[in-house]
C-alpha cells in the first residue's frame, strides 16, 4: 500500500516547481507586454466558440494556446480566422502545467506570433487546473447553462482561483431552467465580489462587455505594473 505522507510530498514538489516556472512566466508576459487569461471549465462549456466570436467580431487581438488531451481540432479551428494558435496534446494529463505553456510561448515567439492578448484554454475538467499556475493575469472560469447551476459549491476550488466567471450559452437558459440567482449566491458564499457575465456568441452587446472589461483590466495591469 502506498504511503500517503509520500504521495503528498511528491504532490507537494510537483506544485512547487510548476509554481517557479509560472513565476518565470509572469517575467516573460511583463517582458512582451502581454495580458494573459487561463480559460477554464468543463468540457463543451464553449471556450473555443468564445474565442471564434471574439476574432469573427475582430474585439481583441490575440493569440491562443490550445490544451486537449488529444487532437488539435480546437487549434485549427481558430486558426481557419487567422488567430496564431499553437495546440498542446497532454495525452493522459488532465490539465496544463506551466513549463507546457513556457514552451509554447517560446514556440510562438519564434514564429513572431506573440500578441497583446493571449488566451490559455486549457483541458476541459473542474478539477485540475484550479491547482496548477500558469502565470495568467487572470484565471477565467466558464459555466454553461446545460451544465446547471449548481457547480460553484460542488467545485469550490476552481471558483475560488477564479477572477470572473462565464455564463455561456446564456440563451439557453430558460430551456435548462437555469438559475442566475443561484450562482451568484453561491460565488459570493466562496468570495466577496466576482464579475459575473452572461455571454452568448448570438449576443454581440455581451461579447463587446466582456472584451471591455478585458481591455480594462489590461490597461490596469500595465499602468501597476509600470508605477514605482
Amino acid at each position: 500500500m502506498e504511503n500517503p505522507i509520500r504521495s503528498v510530498e511528491v504532490g507537494q514538489r510537483i506544485l512547487s516547481k510548476n509554481d517557479k516556472v509560472a513565476e518565470e512566466l509572469r517575467g516573460i508576459y511583463r517582458q512582451n507586454h502581454m495580458f494573459v487569461i487561463n480559460l477554464m471549465s468543463s468540457p463543451g462549456s464553449g471556450k473555443t466558440t468564445l474565442l471564434e466570436s471574439i476574432v469573427k467580431h475582430n474585439l481583441l487581438n490575440f493569440s491562443v494556446v490550445e490544451g486537449d488531451l488529444q487532437t488539435n481540432r480546437d487549434a485549427e479551428r481558430l486558426s481557419r480566422f487567422g488567430v496564431n494558435a499553437y495546440q498542446i496534446t497532454t495525452g493522459e494529463a488532465c490539465h496544463l502545467e506551466a513549463l507546457m505553456v513556457k514552451e509554447a510561448l517560446e514556440k510562438l515567439h519564434q514564429q513572431g506570433a506573440l500578441k497583446e492578448f493571449m488566451f490559455i484554454e486549457n483541458v476541459g475538467n473542474l478539477v485540475c487546473p484550479a491547482s496548477y499556475d500558469l502565470g495568467a493575469n487572470m484565471n477565467i472560469v466558464l459555466l454553461s447553462t446545460p451544465e446547471g447551476d449548481d457547480k460553484v459549491l460542488k467545485y469550490p476550488t476552481m471558483f475560488l482561483c477564479a477572477d470572473a466567471v462565464i455564463i455561456s450559452k446564456a440563451d439557453l437558459i430558460d430551456v435548462f431552467d437555469f438559475k442566475i440567482e443561484r450562482v451568484q449566491k453561491d460565488l459570493a458564499k466562496l468570495k466577496k465580489e466576482i464579475p459575473l457575465f452572461l455571454l452568448s456568441s448570438k449576443n454581440m452587446e455581451s461579447l463587446q462587455e466582456f472584451c471591455a472589461f478585458l481591455q480594462q483590466k489590461k490597461e490596469q495591469n500595465y499602468v501597476s505594473s509600470h508605477t514605482f
